[in-house]
Formats: C-alpha cells, structure tokens, sequence
C-alpha cells in the first residue's frame, strides 16, 4: 500500500471512530442528576416522605435508630426533628392530610414489629395509632384515596407474608384487603391513577434471591393482576411516581449494588431506562418535590453499609 493509501485509511478510520462517538452521545440515558447537601447522619434501610414542601428521613441503621431529619430543598439545608418513639428499621413511610406515618419495620434484635407511629410537624411530635394486624418489616406502602396501604414484607416467623392490609388514618383502623400473589420483602410500591403497583424486591430476606415481579393492585375491585416485570433483578430499592410514571431507583442482588434507574408507564405496559444514579445505593429513601426527585440515604455496598449522599433527579 502507497503512503496516500495509508494515510487515507487513517482518515477512514478517525472518521468511523468519530461517527461512533456521536452515536453514542445520541444513545445517552435521559435525565439529569444532581448533587444536594448531604444528610448530617449516615445511614441505610431509612423511609422518606414529602410533607409541606420538606423531606423527612426516619429510622434506618445508624448509632440509635430512631433519627429523623428534616430536608428544606428550597434552602438546601437540613435540620434534627423529634426521634422517632423507638429505633426502627426497615418500616414503610406515608403522609396523608398533614401527617406522616411510618408502619412496621424491624426493632434492632427484636425481628418485626406491628407498631405505627403518627407525626405532626406542627407539633413535632409523635404519637402511637392502631397497630398493623400482620407484624412485619421491609415491607412497602402507598396512599391511595386518603388510604394508606401496607404491602408484604417479612413476618413475625422471618418469612415473606402475603399480607395486603389497607389503614384509613381519619378512623384509626385496618382492614384486610386480597393478598398479593408473589410473597416478597425489600420491595418499592408506586401509584398511578388509583392503583398500586409492587415492584421488585426478593424472597425471605435474601438480596440473591432477588426478582423482577410487577403486580398491579386496584383497591376499587381489590383485585390483583401480573404486569410486564421490571428489566433489571433487584431489590433494596425505592419508587416514586411522576407524571404518570413510577421510578424506580437503586438496590442490591446477588450481583452487588445497583445505580440504575428505570420508569414503568402503567398506560402502556412497558419499561425505560433513564441515566443511572452517580451512586449506587440500597436502602435508600425517596420523595419527590415539584418535578424532581430526591434519591436520600442508603447503602453503596451490599449489606450495611450508610451514606449520607442526596441526590435529585429530574427526568
């Protein structure tokens, strides 16, 4: 080959190697993260809920257990509000007309626990409501109507229950409701369009026997119905819906700790990816103010391991 010939073949090749650079800048996931102040403690297996335009982060490992903490987005600053009535782990998170509740969970060397909490942040105070007919942690919750609804988990004997149980905070009280078919703890839930959806999680604790499972709950039939199951196996993970869609971030499987992030559209059935978490995490809460969402606390490595990290996401 001549020197023109190979001089032209280099140009050939920078110009393939240029053309796949574009490409792959066009094939970037959508959706922007950003980094927020971090959370003063560090921790994992926390809950978070959105009330009045804050984020509360409650319970999770950590020295005592019983931490909750306040973030202002709007100021982006974070402050220590009353603890929680006892250290707690691994409970479900819900706010309903100015209150926050927090359900179940585990009690450090106790197992699972039946109790729920009521939190006033004009009062900053605690105060003990009906306790859940089916004790249980790392189970998952969602509010529908003004109901809060406290789904799987593990139970009093360390096994996964089917429990469904739906709690109207104005009468103080539970009711069963169907059970959901695929037994499951370390879950996240999402709501669209008054029904509820669970997603992911594993069998009896154990983060390698983690699923893709997706089963829709419509409290108006109390009926269950399976749905296209969720692209990556994880569990440990969080959801929050936005725009009629539920995101679902973060987790841990046998494979390690995960950074993905993926949306599920109930209307059309189907699954997207987004940009990925900057860290992966599990364990982790999430709330959402206006359109973003805040991805707070968590694990990056399987097992406890905490962070502090806070990160929001904007699709």
């Amino acid at each position: 080959m001549t020197a023109v010939g190979i001089r032209l073949l280099e140009l050939s090749l920078v110009f393939v190697f240029f053309l796949r650079s574009l490409t792959g800048a066009s094939e970037a996931l959508p959706g922007k993260w950003e980094l927020r102040a971090p959370m003063p403690s560090a921790r994992t297996e926390v809950a978070a809920a959105e009330l009045g335009g804050k984020i509360y982060v409650m319970g999770g490992y950590e020295k005592n257990g019983d931490l909750v903490e306040e973030y202002d987005p709007a100021k982006n600053i974070w402050r220590r509000r009353a603890s929680l009535p006892r250290p707690l782990h691994h409970i479900g998170a819900a706010a309903v007309d100015g209150k926050i509740y927090v359900i179940g969970g585990y009690m450090s060397g106790q197992g699972s626990t039946d109790s729920v909490y009521e939190y006033d942040p004009s009062t900053d105070r605690w105060r003990a409501r009906s306790p859940l007919p089916t004790a249980r942690g790392a189970l998952a919750v969602g509010v529908i109507a003004g109901k809060i609804y406290a789904v799987g988990g593990v139970g009093a004997n360390g096994k996964n229950t089917t429990a469904n149980e739906e709690y109207d905070p104005a009468q103080d009280r539970w009711v069963r409701r169907a059970p959901i078919p695929t037994p499951r703890d370390h879950h996240a839930i999402g709501v669209v369009n008054g029904k509820l959806y669970a997603i992911g999680g594993r069998i009896n604790g154990r983060h390698d026997r983690s699923i893709t499972e997706n089963e829709e709950y419509d409290p108006a039939t109390d009926r269950w119905r399976p749905r296209t199951a969720m692209p990556t196996v994880r569990s440990g993970i969080v959801a929050a819906s936005l725009n009629g869609q539920i995101f679902v971030f973060g987790g841990e499987s046998g494979s390690g700790t995960h950074n993905e992030t993926e949306s599920y559209d109930p209307v059309k059935n189907n699954w997207r990816r987004w940009a990925p978490m900057p860290t992966a995490r599990h364990g982790l809460g999430a709330a959402i103010i206006g359109q973003s969402i805040y991805v707070i606390s968590g694990g990056p490595k399987p097992g406890a391991t905490f962070s502090s990290v806070n990160e929001v996401f904007t699709p």
